[in-house]
């Protein structure tokens, strides 16, 4: 059973069509692993030092939710 910490199983292109490219897809799925497992890290960390676990997964959402844009100008 998947859930939202294993890589999807499809990633939709900016046109909405799942890419296809073996090597992207290898790169995606390792980043998104990577990610999960950082982000595991902090929220176990920062719930076992008493931070709310809901102010906690707020934090990390917003930290995502600001994550600028690699498409736009700096």
């Amino acid at each position: 059973m998947s859930t939202p910490l294993d890589p999807p199983a499809a990633w939709p292109g900016a046109d909405g069509a799942p890419l296809s490219c073996r090597e992207k897809l290898k790169v995606l799925a390792e980043n998104h692993r990577e990610a999960a497992q950082v982000l595991r890290d902090a929220f176990e960390d920062a719930v076992l030092m008493g931070v709310d676990e809901a102010a906690m997964r707020r934090i990390l959402a917003e930290m995502v939710a600001a994550l600028p844009s690699p498409k736009r100008a700096a």
